[in-house]
């Protein structure tokens, strides 16, 4: 059962998603929430393996979900559910895209998405600042958040990523280098 709803899941996402993968993050954060199959840290440290490693993003993403969810065989099953709805499409639509390519309905639709996107990829932002910033609460009260903000706060967190912007602006560091500064910073960080 665990195998349909991963397929089923990605495939939703998969076939709802426009904008890329991050664009998809929100869309894959909901479905595990409401499927149980993961912490909101471990999606974070997800996220991070995903971008990570060579490939799209989303594929990286169904991949490790469904592996952590229900083994390799979840994982096959839940990078081919994103897949499909993609494949489809494209089959489909590039027959007749560059016949209406230019078709004022076409260019308004594309028009009006872009917005959505945006704010799509804004929303993963702000998930994984909150997860990767803040420590776990179970309060959500906002007059507890704002009373116990220091408590709140992950400063390691916060250390870290002011280390990499200074390092990534100012000195023109290369990301990937950057990167594995980063992660060596947080293994003798959390020592």
């Amino acid at each position: 059962m665990i195998y349909l709803q991963l397929f089923l899941s990605f495939m939703k996402i998969g076939l709802f998603s426009f904008g890329g993968g991050y664009a998809m993050i929100p869309l894959i954060q909901k479905e595990i929430e409401s499927h149980g199959w993961l912490s909101a840290s471990q999606f974070v440290d997800i996220i991070a393996i995903a971008e990570m490693t060579p490939g799209p993003i989303a594929v990286n993403s169904a991949t490790f979900v469904g592996y952590k969810a229900a083994g390799i065989v979840g994982g096959l099953i839940a990078t081919i559910g994103v897949a499909t709805p993609s494949l489809v499409l494209i089959l489909i639509v590039s027959r007749y895209f560059f016949k209406f390519q230019d078709h004022p309905v076409n260019k308004m639709i594309f028009y009006g998405i872009r917005p959505v996107i945006v704010g799509l990829i804004f929303s993963a932002a702000v998930f994984v600042a909150q997860t990767a910033f803040l420590k776990e609460i179970t309060v959500l009260n906002l007059s507890y958040m704002l009373e116990n903000f220091l408590y709140i706060i992950n400063f390691k967190g916060v250390l870290i990523f002011a280390i990499s912007l200074i390092c990534l602006v100012k000195f023109k560091i290369n990301p990937i280098l950057m990167i594995v500064i980063s992660g060596i910073l947080g293994l003798l960080i959390t020592i």
